[in-house]
């Protein structure tokens, strides 16, 4: 594990390291997650809808209904609380 120190400003903003910035793959603009685990920050590359979502309609057989098209999405919304949820916990 590597350790890095930064700053708080006066507006409670800090900078991430160029290196884990590199590490991360961030770039200017990017959106970041944070979770909050005891005393520690956890922070990671936030994942937009399109890329979670991407993909879920895939599957053998005919085209989905728009009723499984929304049960599909209303699960994959569910599944990202509960994760949200756990990583909170």
């Amino acid at each position: 594990m590597q350790q890095t120190t930064g700053v708080v400003t006066r507006k409670g903003q800090i900078t991430i390291p160029a290196e884990v910035r590199r590490a991360l793959g961030l770039k200017e603009g990017d959106r970041v997650s944070m979770v909050f685990e005891g005393n520690v920050l956890k922070v990671e590359p936030a994942v937009s809808w399109v890329e979670r979502t991407k993909g879920i309609f895939k599957h053998a057989g005919p085209p989905l209904t728009p009723e499984q098209e929304d049960e599909a999405i209303g699960r994959a919304i569910l599944q990202d609380w509960e994760e949200t949820e756990t990583r909170m916990a």
